[in-house]
Parts: structure tokens; sequence; C-alpha cells
């Protein structure tokens, strides 16, 4: 935006002036004189009526004694600023206002025919060509005994209609330069409100686009625009947060791949070359397994990581028994946990609880936690799983009695790739990923999730799932 769209707003408010001035001008001055040729044109045709309808002048009229007359309709014409005519049956002119007598002779006025003005009451024109200008002009027809003795003419100059036109269009046009002077506030309202704060939105959204996600629209306002800016600004943000995740997550994931790979090349290399003899190579060739292990795990857990970004709008939600699930995952932990002695406790509720939710989700969520607890916990320790229900719910518990999480690391347990420092030397095969996983699934169940830990005293993990209603 080049300042486009002020320019035309800017042209929009000078055309609507100029189109204004130019309607007033045309259409209104139109407008006006119609409305004043109708009222005064029905004003003196009225007038017109009431003379020619007067006894005196009928009576008058019919014997020619316009002496008494003329002083009459002199002083009406002089009041109503008009030309007042009597005329004869044959369309002569016995008198005129503007004259200073009735004429002696009767003036005779050619092509006079009352009959071709039709169904109207008044012309505009030089009136049969009689004058030189042009007036409204009403004729009136003076009766006696149902016989036409003349007629009473009225002429009303055009230019006194012209001059009231214009001091009636002179009061328009100071009104409406008055409101369109008036209405520079708006523009100056939509400079302030619109236009300012929409220039520094667009600065913003070129500064996101030149790649500087830290800009904030300086945009404070508590209308649309405003929301607007407070929009843009935390988009903004969550992509810098985005970004910067994503610099740490390829960082981490690097990192993970590095090591193991180097162990391996190292190893491989070593082996090759005969720097590790043929007496020792079983156990070498066992740590490359080990990390290429490591490996897979890592790389699957990406995976499944992946699969529940896009699955966890399409979960396979159906009633399952918890209880049944949680003993199958504890027994596929047998061999390790006899290996160091660790014993798992059940304390489940019922001989039967059916969940509500993805099976296979949940299952991965028991497996993850149960594997973190069997790594982190002493020989011959127990681990506590414990089912309970509470209102519609049932709450799940996975209780270790190992190290414990610091108090400012427990935060960051749910970050993908987060070890703690204390942890890292028990836990090579450690991806990072396991509880960023389990977070994941009971977000995606619209769940909660819950860590209680005091180091030295042991962990304990507690989640809520949906529990099956009775039907």
């Amino acid at each position: 935006m080049k300042k486009t769209l002020y320019l035309k707003f800017i042209l929009a408010y000078a055309a609507f002036g100029l189109l204004g001035f130019i309607a007033i001008s045309t259409i209104g001055s139109r407008l006006v004189q119609n409305h004043l040729e109708r009222r005064i044109s029905e004003q003196i045709y009225q007038e017109a009526n009431a003379i020619s309808m007067d006894s005196a002048i009928r009576y008058r009229a019919a014997t020619y004694n316009l002496a008494n007359i003329y002083n009459n309709l002199s002083s009406l014409a002089s009041y109503q600023e008009a030309q007042i005519w009597m005329m004869n049956q044959r369309g002569e002119i016995l008198l005129d206002t503007s004259q200073g007598a009735p004429y002696a002779t009767p003036l005779a006025l050619e092509g006079f025919d009352p009959l071709t003005w039709g169904s109207s009451y008044y012309r505009t024109g030089n009136f049969f060509g009689y004058f030189d200008e042009s007036m409204i002009s009403v004729i009136a027809p003076i009766t006696s005994d149902l016989t036409i003795k003349g007629y009473i003419a009225i002429h009303y100059p055009m230019y006194d209609l012209y001059w009231e036109r214009e001091q009636i269009l002179a009061v328009i046009h100071a009104v409406f330069f008055f409101l369109f002077a008036l209405s520079l506030l708006i523009l100056l309202l939509f400079t302030w409100s619109v236009y300012r704060p929409l220039r520094k939105i667009t600065i913003g959204a070129e500064e996101y686009s030149a790649g500087h996600l830290d800009y904030q629209i300086p945009v404070y306002s508590q209308d649309e625009m405003g929301y607007l800016a407070r929009t843009l600004n935390y988009m903004s943000g969550e992509l810098n947060n985005s970004g910067e995740y994503q610099r740490k997550f390829i960082a981490n994931i690097s990192h993970d791949f590095r090591s193991p790979l180097t162990s391996i090349k190292g190893y491989l290399e070593a082996i090759a070359d005969g720097t590790i003899g043929v007496e020792n190579q079983e156990k070498y060739i066992q740590i490359v397994l080990n990390e290429t292990e490591r490996l897979e795990k890592l790389t699957q857990s990406l995976l499944t990581l992946n699969n529940l970004d896009v699955k966890s709008r399409m979960m396979n939600l159906r009633a399952f028994d918890i209880n049944k699930v949680i003993k199958n995952t504890a027994a596929t932990f047998e061999g390790i946990c006899r290996s160091k002695k660790i014993s798992i406790e059940l304390i489940l509720s019922g001989a039967q609880l059916y969940a509500y939710a993805d099976m296979e989700q949940i299952q991965q969520v028991l497996y993850n936690l149960l594997d973190n607890a069997i790594k982190f916990s002493p020989n011959e320790s127990t681990i506590t799983i414990e089912t309970t229900e509470k209102n519609e719910r049932i709450l799940v518990s996975v209780k270790d009695r190992g190290a414990g999480i610091s108090k400012e690391n427990l935060p960051k347990i749910w970050d993908r790739f987060f070890k703690e420092d204390s942890s890292r030397g028990k836990d090579r095969k450690g991806t990072g990923l396991g509880l960023s996983i389990v977070k994941e699934i009971i977000n995606a169940h619209k769940q909660n999730i819950d860590v209680i830990s005091t180091e030295g005293v042991g962990t304990e993990f507690i989640f809520s799932l949906d529990r099956m209603q009775d039907s």
C-alpha cells in the first residue's frame, strides 16, 4: 500500500464536494425554479380568479367603466409585484397596471387565443409576443350571464423568480459548504483512527515478511484496528517461538543422532583397521548394537510424534477395560523388572473398569510412563499403578520410588528432547521424547496429566480419562 488508499479517499472526498456543488447548481437549481414557478403561478392564478369573480369587476367590464377598476388593480399589482391586465372578449387590452392610465383605445394583441393553453393554468414566455422578456402569465375569464365579457391576465417577471431562486441557492450553497467543511472532521477521524493504524500494521507486515518476527505493531486502541494489531503481534510471537522451537528441535535431533553415529563409526573403524583385537570385538559390537537400538528408538519416537500431530483429530475412540490394558502393559516389562528385582504393584478399581478413549494411544501412555519409572527406579524397589474413579472420570497413577525430579526442571519435563542432567548417565538409550508423546496424547483426549515429584523420594504421574457411561 503506497498511500494509494489514502489518496483514493482524498480524491473521493474532493469528488463528492465537486459533484455536490454541480448537483446543487444544476439539478437543485432546476428543482427550486420548478417549485417557485408552481408556487407563484398558483398564487397569481388564484388572484386572477378572485379578481374575475368580483361582481364590481364584472359589472364595470360590461359597462367599460375602467377608471375605478384601474385604481384598484394598480394597488393590487404593486402588492403582487406583477402586471395586471384587463382584456375584452376579443383579446384587446383595456388597461395595463404598468401604464399610467387605462388605454383610451383598446390595444390589440395579435394571435391571442386562450384555447391554445389547453388544461394548463399558466404559461411562461413572452405572452403571444407582447413582452421582450420571459414572464409567468395566467388568465382568468370574466363571465356574466354565462357569457365571457373579457379576461384578467396577470404577468410575473421571470427575472424576479430567477432572483428569488438565486437567493435560495445561495443559502443552500452556504449550508453545503459548511457541511462539507464540517465533514473534514470525518477525514481527520479516518486519518487518526483508520489510516495511521493501518499504516503501522502494514509496516508490521513488511517487517514480518522480512523475517523480523520480534517486531511489535504499536497500535493500542480498543477497536477493530487494535484487535487486529494485537492478533498480529500474538501471531508473530507464536511464529517466533515456533522458529526458536524448530531451531532447538533440529539442534537436539542433530545432537542425539550425532552421538551414537560417532560411536558407531569410531568402533567400526577401530574393528576394521585392527585397533580392536578379535578377542574384544564382541564387546564393542554389542556397544554398536546398543547405539543402533538407540537410533531406532529415537526415529520411532519422532515418527510417533508426527503421527500424533496428524491423527489427533482422527482418534479411534471406543470403550475398553483400562485395568486389562494396565495388566498387559505391565506384563511386557516382566523381563527387565526381574533383572532389576523391581516389583510392579497393581491397585485396580474393580475387576473391570471401562474407559472411553483411544486404546492404542493410552497403551502408549502407560508404556512410556512405566518405562520411565523402571528406568529411574533403583533395584529392589516397587512401582505402583493405581486406578480410581472420581465423578465421571477415571484417574490412573504411575508411581515410582526413584531419584525424583528437581523443582526447577519439573516444568520442563514435557519439552521435547529434555533430559535432566542427573539422569543422563543412567539413561543412555533415552530420547527425551517419551513424556512429550504422553502429553500430546493426553491433550488430544482433552484430559489432564499432573506430576508430583520429590528428589530422593520418587515421582508420581496422574492422568485422567473419560469413564464409559452405563447404558
